[in-house]
């Protein structure tokens, strides 16, 4: 087991949040026992700085976050040989929380920038998403471009984004947390008292990586809060710096 894990990762127990819009249907990357809809990583190349000043070429990081995802993230930064170009995070569906801070706790370990952008790629133009899915699969590089305006980044979204050296959410897109609760994908049925307690443990946890990654804990506040309830909440971009969302002026 990584050591960007907890204990209750090894068991199957995490705490998920619901995502602002389900994963699109395609094939599994991760094989029979990934889920539907898991996040990929893929190189994408655009024109002069594409992704900021001086930067062509991303990795992409699009879909929900699960139980396997870290080691895609290993793997693709592993082929970089040495590079280290900005992961743009594109998180749709619902997702482990718990894997989304271990991907920010790779980012920084690597020391990786972070933004938040959908990529969209030329040669899925036309295409089926199960047809853009073999496109992306084998890790790119592609040719893209980034569309910025109108992208949620939800709770695992921010998690993940955390672990950025430097993080940056670009003006249009909207920051919407959602109520958080505790799953178990190899044993549902997790009692009510186990549930409580379980999800107290995991908020201390995220508490303390979300402050090692220098964000105030208010965010974790607004989340806990919202837990079980069905509810979204919007940080207004006015918030995003008080926060230390961002390390970019908006």
């Amino acid at each position: 087991m990584s050591g960007y894990f907890r204990q209750g990762i090894a068991f199957g127990i995490a705490l998920v949040a619901a995502g602002l819009a389900q994963a699109q249907t395609r094939p599994p990357v991760g094989g029979v026992n990934s889920a539907p809809g898991a996040m990929i990583f893929y190189v994408a190349h655009g024109a002069p700085d594409a992704c900021g000043p001086g930067c062509s070429d991303w990795i992409a990081a699009e879909g929900a976050v699960q139980w396997d995802t870290y080691k895609r993230l290993l793997a693709i930064l592993d082929r970089q040989n040495g590079r280290k170009p900005p992961v743009v995070i594109n998180v749709r569906g619902n997702s482990n929380l718990n894997v989304a801070s271990s991907l920010g706790r790779i980012l920084r370990d690597r020391g990786i920038d972070a933004a938040v952008a959908a990529t969209e790629v030329e040669a899925c133009t036309g295409k089926s998403e199960e047809e853009c899915f073999a496109l992306k699969r084998p890790g790119g590089p592609l040719d893209a471009k980034e569309k910025l305006s109108g992208i949620a980044c939800d709770f695992a979204c921010l998690l993940v984004l955390s672990g950025g050296v430097h993080r940056s959410l670009p003006e249009g897109s909207r920051v919407v947390l959602s109520g958080m609760a505790i799953h178990n994908r190899l044993a549902p049925n997790v009692s009510a008292e186990h549930r409580e307690s379980l999800t107290s443990i995991f908020t201390d946890q995220f508490r303390r990586y979300l402050g090692e990654m220098g964000i105030d804990h208010e965010l974790l506040d607004v989340a806990v809060s919202n837990a079980g309830g069905g509810r979204f909440v919007e940080i207004p971009a006015s918030e995003w710096g008080r926060l230390h969302l961002v390390t970019q002026p908006q």
